[in-house]
């Protein structure tokens, strides 16, 4: 997947039957759908895919326990059976992981077991495993640094975990192998119209400063927390459908939380559940909801959010963790569908919406990760009533993922790259001193940064960094550490010069101390 082979395209590809308007999850997983069912696909991203809210999650394939909870019994039948579909297509980047919810009441116990045991016959022939009561004991030993006192046992469950920018990366391979053109830094500027109908998009590869006139038969908007902007554009007095929600995430060495098991909060101070989830080697503990009215392409934590999530882990673990243990904060915004009845963006639905404006433009908006490939599903089967399209059935449902793997390996600076992984060993023998990590506290080779310019169509550090590999979410000063390094090797695989590698490092510096506290 070369992005200067995808740019050739552009000049003389003539029409295409789809074009999609972002790179996020929801318009990869289109991407692949599209180009699965044979359409001529276009994808086009401002950013590098997956730089939003699809980069930041807190790294869960789940149904959703709270939603059964909240009485939303189609989302979460539908999560699950999405959750079991993408451990079969993409194993090498999904997986199942058991989590456990502390009991310190006795009815506790048989409160979230019964609740449990639904989410398990909700899953069906998909289930991941059998909820179980577990004694006090058990708890102990699965949970180390759980808060001992009053405990009086737990309850474990199945659900799923995995790399959310890998599996987009892994998408956008998967989609090119099926004929799409899908492009990172390419921004919509425009939507053409003829006779006030839909019928294509101006955009602009923002690495060459080049402007294109793109015609499609239909045009899907997949931007997610962007989703008004493009509505705008449409039409300038469109009503706002989307309103943003900030979640944010902290991350922390395994010490604090050194089981392999996950923990589960079933109620925060704020009526959320929290979660702490072991990751890359690290625990990510999260999410917040905090309402926003400003969108920004790089959103950051406030203080109050930082204090929220660690009262409430705290009040779980005897680690005693503070500001000073956190390697990485992140944040991300949640595309929520407006409800005027919803008063609070934590009670808002994460269902999908689809609409079509008069021009005739497809909006696909809410959702969330683990149903990616529904979304996808529903959106091209909208898009080809409105472009009227040949209607080609949709045959993602068992779809395997670029990287397809069953095998796993044993060793950490392979985790997640499924098949991709004999490249990284293949570049390794090519030239012994790339099997080298780029900083003694990460787990990536190397090899892995020349991977990610050659095949997966990174261009700059913070490309690398944070989304072929994970090092600003891991450690983001171990990432500003690693700049240097990393930017001379993307240097010499792209041909560029000294001035680039030094703005490339400043810039990235500036951008990871974001994520530092």
């Amino acid at each position: 997947m070369k992005r200067s082979d995808m740019l050739q395209h552009l000049d003389d590809a003539g029409d295409w039957d789809i074009i999609i308007i972002g790179g996020g999850a929801t318009g990869l997983g289109a991407a692949v759908d599209a180009a699965s069912r044979g359409f001529k696909t276009l994808l086009a991203e401002q950013e590098d895919f997956a730089k939003g809210t699809s980069s930041r999650s807190t790294k869960l394939v789940h149904g959703g326990v709270r939603y059964l909870a909240q009485g939303n019994i189609k989302l979460v039948m539908e999560a699950l059976r999405e959750r079991g579909l993408l451990l079969k297509n993409a194993p090498h980047i999904s997986f199942s992981s058991s989590f456990i919810i502390p009991a310190y009441k006795w009815w506790e116990k048989m409160y979230y077991g019964i609740g449990l045991k639904i989410y398990d016959i909700m899953a069906g022939k998909l289930s991941l495993g059998s909820t179980k009561i577990i004694s006090r004991k058990t708890a102990l030993e699965l949970l180390p640094t759980v808060e001992k006192n009053k405990l009086k046992g737990g309850i474990i469950y199945k659900d799923g975990q995995f790399d959310d920018t890998r599996l987009a990366i892994n998408l956008a391979q998967t989609a090119a192998e099926h004929g799409a053109i899908v492009l990172n830094y390419c921004r919509v500027t425009n939507i053409i119209k003829e006779k006030n109908k839909t019928a294509g998009v101006m955009v602009t590869d923002l690495v060459h400063q080049k402007e294109y006139s793109l015609k499609a038969k239909v045009v899907i908007n997949a931007t997610g927390v962007f989703t008004n902007s493009i509505l705008k554009m449409d039409h300038a007095q469109k009503a706002d459908l989307v309103t943003p929600s900030q979640g944010v995430h902290l991350v922390l060495d395994k010490k604090f939380f050194p089981g392999k098991d996950a923990l589960m909060i079933p109620k925060t101070t704020d009526g959320r559940v929290l979660f702490a989830v072991p990751w890359h080697g690290k625990v990510v503990i999260g999410t917040t909801d905090t309402p926003l009215q400003k969108i920004d392409i790089e959103p950051t934590a406030t203080n109050e959010e930082v204090e929220f999530i660690l009262q409430n882990i705290n009040s779980y673990l005897n680690s005693n963790i503070v500001r000073s243990d956190v390697k990485s904060v992140f944040a991300g915004l949640r595309p929520l569908v407006k409800i005027k009845t919803a008063k609070k963006t934590a009670l808002m639905p994460r269902d999908h919406t689809i609409l079509v404006s008069e021009s005739g433009l497809v909006t696909i908006t809410g959702g969330k990760w683990t149903t990616y490939r529904r979304m996808a599903k529903d959106v091209v089967d909208k898009a080809i009533v409105q472009g009227k399209l040949a209607d080609k059935k949709c045959i993602t449902e068992h779809l395997k993922i670029h990287g397809y793997t069953i095998e796993k390996s044993n060793e950490n600076i392979f985790e997640y790259y499924g098949a991709d992984a004999e490249e990284i060993k293949k570049i390794c023998k090519e030239d012994k001193s790339l099997s080298a990590l780029i900083h003694p506290a990460l787990p990536y080779c190397k090899a892995s940064v020349i991977l990610a310019v050659r095949n997966e169509m990174a261009t700059t550090i913070e490309d690398v960094l944070a989304r072929r590999t994970r090092a600003l979410f891991l450690d983001a000063r171990a990432a500003i550490e690693s700049a240097s390094e990393v930017a001379v090797l993307m240097a010499k695989e792209m041909n560029k010069n000294d001035e680039w590698v030094q703005q490339q490092v400043d810039r990235f510096t500036t951008l990871a101390k974001g994520y530092l506290l």
